[in-house]
């Protein structure tokens, strides 16, 4: 790749990721505008699901993860750093003025309800972002694997196991429930 085109590849990681990081306030609604950033542009679908998949497995920041994971498949190291800078500054910004305001409101009456507001708000994102990586996972009509999958990580993590072991374990499951069936 010429020196131009990189540029051009380095410049346009750190602007989606600048951009989903400032339209987006939390880790699993950036997914979405992720997925509509990145796929058939940079990377194809199966590479993002891999991607979204692998964040999970390690811990951190969920956009820090996918940042570099992107850009490492996209760009190299080079594109890690341009990703990276694209995911951090936005909430360092954020985080900065946010806890700024909240040291001035603390214990505020107001402060404590604003918070209990929010709260049934960011279960039904998290439902939705769930639901969309189900969709793009499964683009045909629903099936019984998925749902299988779906229904035991559900309960093995009502059960309170550790989420990177229900991933792992839907991985290994994944081979057995998938393999080609050969007669």
């Amino acid at each position: 790749m010429n020196e131009p085109l990189k540029l051009q590849l380095w410049y346009r990681l750190f602007w989606i990721f600048l951009k989903v990081n400032l339209l987006t306030t939390a880790g699993p609604t950036s997914i979405g505008l992720l997925y509509k950033e990145c796929v058939g542009k940079i990377m194809k679908e199966p590479q993002f699901v891999e991607a979204v998949g692998f964040s999970n497995l390690v811990p951190g920041s969920e956009a820090l993860k996918l940042a570099m994971f992107i850009g490492y498949y996209s760009g190299g190291v080079p594109g890690v750093l341009a990703a990276l800078l694209g995911a951090i500054i936005p909430p360092t910004v954020i985080m900065l003025t946010v806890a700024s305001l909240l040291v001035q409101f603390q214990g505020q009456e107001w402060m404590e309800q604003f918070i209990k507001g929010m709260t049934p708000a960011i279960v039904v994102l998290l439902a939705l972002v769930a639901w969309q990586l189900f969709r793009v996972a499964n683009p045909k009509s629903i099936q019984w694997r998925p749902v299988i999958l779906a229904a035991l990580s559900f309960l093995a993590l009502y059960l309170g196991i550790a989420p990177h072991y229900v991933l792992i374990g839907s991985g290994i499951l994944g081979v057995i429930l998938y393999r080609p069936r050969r007669f």
